[in-house]
């Protein structure tokens, strides 16, 4: 949803159940350099379905991160800001050829219908992807609810920060995933997070499926200690050591979380097959990316590939941008900026 449209520069500002993440990219049409990145954690308590409950617990964090916990300089007031997938409502529609006025009134009537809350409780935007052969328009529509789009600019007003774009957190990890790969072949984005798992797919010119799965790290983690019976922090080492590849544990680690893989994969396979079926030239999906913290399980790009007979792989976000002479996230941390640096990535045409 666009706000506002200026050429100045942004910055990615991400917050997440319980931490917040900045990166700064400065970027043209040939090169990407981070200028700054950071992040800090909060109480998870301040934020509770979606909404900010707590805006002081969350302006603290952030303005200590930005005033003095930066790697590099951030030099630029205006923010694009990601909400919770979870809690966006996106569809991308067919509409015959119109002029602006009554293509407002077919998006607000598609709303009415298709996402179930009053209009009066959301806000919404929507832009045309393109116009087909048959010169009818392919229309993208976003959908948040008022009250944590409302709660999340109480934040950045405090902090006197100008927002420019609010977008879900999907389109934000889908931009830089097309920023650092190349893409001939419909792509299946998986962007495995701490308490749930986003989805969507990209046909090489527009995001056309986006979905959220009851899938998680954290309880990836939960069911490793539990089954090994240590502690979370010792779970969480060895999910991130051991994975899924060969090891004396690959058994015991497999048979444990094998429950919460499946349905993962089991998600995956029904958006392969609905891309299939409606998918713009009914093409089917080449390819998956996986990105995300817990996408951070050796062995699970095998593992999805051998299940779901695609070709998987880990995303490679840092491939196209330069960290110049800054220090470059750990290598575990990487995927913690994959949705900060996708909303720092967007162009100045897409803040209209």
């Amino acid at each position: 949803m666009g706000v506002f449209y200026t050429d100045k520069p942004v910055f990615g500002f991400d917050i997440g159940r319980s931490s917040i993440k900045v990166m700064h990219i400065k970027h043209d049409k040939k090169t990407a350099t981070v200028a700054g990145y950071g992040t800090t954690s909060f109480d998870p308590k301040a934020i509770k379905d979606g909404v900010v409950v707590d805006h002081e617990v969350l302006v603290k964090a952030a303005h200590s991160l930005i005033s003095s916990q930066l790697v590099g300089t951030i030099t630029t007031n205006r923010v694009a800001v990601s909400l919770p997938n979870e809690y966006i409502f996106s569809r991308v529609i067919n509409l015959p050829k119109m002029d602006s006025k009554d293509l407002a009134k077919a998006i607000k009537l598609e709303v009415d219908q298709s996402i179930p809350m009053p209009n009066e409780e959301l806000y919404y935007d929507y832009n045309i992807d393109k116009t087909l052969e048959d010169g009818s328009q392919e229309v993208q529509l976003v959908a948040s609810p008022r009250k944590i789009t409302d709660s999340y600019m109480g934040v950045f007003e405090a902090l006197g920060l100008e927002v420019a774009l609010i977008e879900s957190n999907i389109s934000a990890v889908t931009r830089i995933v097309v920023h650092s790969e190349v893409h001939e072949v419909a792509t299946l984005i998986v962007d495995i997070g701490s308490t749930a798992c986003d989805i969507s797919v990209y046909d090489g010119s527009s995001i056309r499926v986006t979905g959220t799965i009851d899938c998680s790290g954290e309880r990836i983690t939960q069911l490793i200690s539990d089954s090994l019976g240590v502690s979370l922090q010792q779970a969480h080492s060895i999910k991130t050591r051991y994975g899924l590849e060969l090891s004396k544990k690959q058994a015991k680690i497999i048979k444990a979380i094998e429950p919460e893989l499946n349905k993962l994969v089991n998600e995956i396979r029904k958006v392969l097959r609905y891309f299939s079926d409606k998918g713009s030239d009914g093409s089917p999906i080449g390819q998956i990316i996986i990105l995300g913290g817990g996408a951070n399980l050796p062995g699970l790009s095998s593992y999805i590939t051998d299940r779901a007979r695609i070709p998987t792989r880990m995303c490679a976000p840092w491939n196209n941008i330069s960290f110049g002479k800054l220090q470059p996230p750990h290598e575990l941390e990487t995927t913690l900026y994959t949705t900060a640096s996708g909303l720092s990535l967007v162009a100045p045409e897409e803040l209209s």
